[in-house]
């Protein structure tokens, strides 16, 4: 067994370098996608999304064969500097992310607001059909609503 000399100085400068140098692949380690909550109450489903320092030009949401995709994107503000970097820790680029919903939305009913950097969409929930039962009868057969 060989005997290491234990150096906290090196250590702490490794750690240090890890946060301050610039690396060319850290903005392609960072991919931004954001929070969404789906909450479900009586007749509707709402999502809500936190998209900070989005505009509603920004973003796109579809609604197709029963999927409901919100995309968007969130631009750098990072500027080259000639003589260093600036330090970025917020992660920007395209997302998208995407929901199956059950069969029956209608899509023309589905709303949907901005505000505050909250996007927040109302998804009616589809009408439950009713059971029905018939009637065994002598003649024709009777239609009873339940």
């Amino acid at each position: 067994m060989s005997l290491v000399r234990w150096e906290p100085l090196r250590l702490q400068t490794l750690f240090d370098s890890m946060f301050d140098a610039p690396t060319p692949s850290a903005g392609a380690l960072r991919r931004w996608m954001p929070a969404m909550d789906l909450v479900e109450n009586d007749d509707h489903y709402v999502l809500k999304a936190d998209l900070p320092g989005l505009t509603q030009d920004d973003i796109k949401i579809e609604f197709e064969d029963r999927t409901l995709t919100v995309s968007g994107e969130r631009k750098s503000e990072h500027e080259a500097k000639k003589d260093g970097y600036y330090r970025v820790e917020r992660a920007f680029g395209s997302f998208s992310r995407s929901l199956t919903l059950p069969e029956g939305v209608d899509a023309e009913a589905v709303t949907a607001n901005f505000a505050n950097g909250v996007l927040e969409v109302s998804i009616p929930k589809p009408e439950v059909r009713k059971p029905r039962r018939i009637e065994i009868g002598a003649g024709a057969p009777k239609t009873i609503d339940a």
